[in-house]
């Protein structure tokens, strides 16, 4: 029985010698590579944490000791020995483990995560009600260097650094991001790697210091030699300025290193950052060498390391939004030269790292900094450039304000592609893109678009280019869900909807990705002798309220299909239509995501289990159909029906 097979709690470890933690730690990268290539999904970042979460289980007694984790996929050798290695092969799967912390899961995970930058405040907020409650614990947070960066740490670090609480900050340093790390506070961290001249001159004054008698001269002046060496050398100067005591860099695969420092510094008063050098990857070569692709995998050939092959799909239909909306940018700067584009730590994600690449000098990536994303995209705007941001739906949440404020009351030219808009699969509900239309069609000087297909992705976002207001351009992962494309699109003209199909019985109003589905179900209600009209939206604002009029005048039955929120939704923005109208006796039926998180799963299965499938709005518009009046002659015969998943 290999060692890994004996721990069920992190008490177990905690008997083990140094040899035995070496070798268990061996076991879990086995673990962890053997699953990953099953699986596919987050590797890298996980591969190089392995001592780092078993020196903290080793040395704190959590969950009484409160060990927070800023993103999940550092922490799978945390969910192994926390009593999940059974279900570990189900990771991330349908009804199974999911991919990042989750605290439905286990007592060992104090928050669901899947937001860098969040676990500082959190871990604050613990630290004070522990101090308020006059309970003995230890608080720590495990905090990456691209999510330190973010503006909710930084902020948190100031508030610490005020409050002085006994708690610590573990600076898991593996000098990456998702890609390649952005910014001042990498280069900062960077030096105090590359710099030991700091540390060993610390190490000669200490030993100094410790001959010299107690309240000698000397000894104060060692002290303030020791402040000047530090205000000279070392970087880790500002951590120190802003309240903590900094203690670092160490080497973070050394695990009795790693457990005397731990032990060492858990004993001290006030808040510390103790700093963790890492190597994402560890233990697995393609990953060490190629850190950026195994942060997140396909399934892959343990032996070589290379992606396996997966079946194609046929037709034009295997063209994916995010590959249209590649190709098509790449065409757009070539003849622009004013177009420019920003990314929050994402470019390979998003799409937009063939442009860095072909255009360098009109390409930026801010780190994980959305918000000042948005800002500087509207500095770039209002000097007469043409600015694009590409960060995925549920990232673009965290630059509200700046949407608001920076783009919108501006009325800035700027176009905000928001990739993984609606279900993303197995990321989870941290991840789903399902909010957007919700937030976005709030504000006043904004356009919302959604493409039906690649194809018309290509020509919103021609058209967004040339708009004289932010353009928020929605689309969602992968291709089409059903149905071969259409073929060309008709001309975008703002704020004008587009009829797939006539019909007479009901109207099937669709936005973006629930378009081809509406056209299957459509063919279904066909067969039951239902006349469907078809229409895809295009549009979330500017409503085409002149059509909507028309639908609710002549046929008196809408369907909306959304794979967003119906609460403040695309089903939302036509029932205000029609209230516009004097239409607001339409029988309307809402057809979307219901006021809960969805799990996670394969894209598909989401879809299904969220009864977002052709068979499954079938079924909804026949019962709906048969029980609601067309047209109905007062407000209150309206039928407003959420489809519950």
């Amino acid at each position: 029985m290999s060692l890994l097979d004996k721990i069920q709690n992190p008490v177990d470890i905690k008997s083990l010698s140094t040899e035995d933690l070496a070798q268990l730690a061996s076991e879990i990268r086995q673990e962890l590579i053997k699953t990953i290539a099953h699986l596919g999904g987050h590797l890298a970042s996980s591969l190089g944490a392995v001592e780092l979460c078993l020196a903290l289980h080793y040395v704190f007694d959590a969950p009484h000791d409160q060990l927070v984790w800023d993103m999940g996929y550092q922490a799978f050798t945390h969910k192994l020995i926390t009593g999940r290695r059974g279900q570990f092969g189900t990771l991330k799967q349908f009804k199974g483990l999911a991919g990042f912390n989750n605290k439905d899961e286990s007592e060992y995970d104090l928050f669901s995560t899947g937001h860098g930058g969040t676990a500082l405040s959190t871990a604050l907020g613990l630290a004070m009600a522990r101090d308020r409650a006059g309970i003995s614990r230890h608080v720590a947070a495990i905090i990456g260097d691209a999510s330190l960066g973010e503006g909710m740490a930084l902020e948190a670090l100031n508030h610490i650094g005020h409050l002085k609480p006994n708690m610590m900050v573990i600076l898991n340093d593996n000098k990456m991001s998702i890609s390649k790390p952005i910014g001042g506070i990498s280069r900062y961290l960077n030096r105090i790697i590359t710099n030991p001249t700091y540390n060993r001159l610390r190490a000669d004054v200490d030993t100094i210091m410790e001959k010299l008698p107690s309240g000698s001269k000397l000894v104060r002046v060692g002290h303030r030699v020791e402040d000047q060496l530090k205000g000279l050398l070392v970087p880790g100067r500002v951590f120190q300025d802003l309240g903590f005591r900094y203690v670092g860099p160490i080497q973070g695969h050394n695990l009795p290193e790693l457990i005397r420092t731990l032990r060492n510094v858990k004993r001290l008063k006030g808040p510390t950052l103790l700093h963790i050098v890492t190597t994402k990857g560890k233990g697995y070569k393609p990953a060490e060498q190629d850190p950026e692709r195994f942060h997140k995998t396909e399934a892959f050939d343990i032996e070589t390391g290379k992606e396996k092959a997966k079946p194609k799909p046929r037709g034009r239909s295997a063209q994916s939004f995010t590959d249209a909306f590649t190709d098509e940018l790449l065409k757009i700067a070539e003849s622009d030269a004013r177009v420019h584009a920003i990314t929050a730590a994402m470019p390979e994600g998003t799409g937009l790292g063939e442009f860095g690449r072909r255009f360098p000098d009109r390409f930026i990536d801010v780190g994980m900094a959305e918000q000042h994303a948005v800002g500087l995209a509207a500095g770039l705007a209002t000097g007469g450039m043409r600015p694009l941001v590409g960060i995925y739906s549920t990232f673009m949440q965290r630059a509200f304000d700046q949407i608001m404020h920076e783009a919108c009351l501006q009325k800035l030219p700027m176009v905000l592609a928001l990739d993984r808009a609606g279900l993303v699969g197995e990321d989870g509900s941290t991840h789903h893109g399902v909010f957007d239309v919700a937030y976005l069609r709030v504000l006043p000087n904004i356009i919302v678009i959604s493409p039906k297909d690649p194809d018309e992705l290509r020509a919103m976002l021609r058209w967004a280019f040339d708009q004289p207001l932010p353009v928020a351009l929605r689309y969602s992962r992968g291709g089409i869900v059903c149905g071969e494309p259409l073929g060309k699109p008709a001309r975008i003209v703002s704020g004008q909807a587009e009829v797939l199909r006539e019909g007479t019985q009901v109207a099937l109003v669709a936005l973006g990705s629930m378009v081809y589905p509406a056209l299957k179900v459509a063919e279904d209600l066909a067969k039951e002798g239902i006349s469907a009209m078809v229409v895809n939206a295009r549009f979330v604002k500017p409503f085409d309220d002149a059509l909507l009029k028309t639908i609710g005048t002549q046929i008196g039955r809408v369907v909306t299909l959304e794979e967003s929120q119906i609460a403040a939704g695309f089903g939302s923005a036509v029932s205000e239509s029609l209230d516009r109208s004097g239409c607001s006796s339409v029988a309307l039926l809402r057809i979307g995501l219901t006021d809960a998180f969805v799990e996670h799963g394969s894209r598909q299965q989401l879809l299904d289990l969220c009864k977002l499938d052709p068979a499954s709005v079938t079924k909804t518009v026949l019962n709906w159909y048969h029980r609601s009046p067309a047209g109905s002659a007062s407000n209150e015969a309206r039928v407003l029906t959420e489809l519950v998943s």
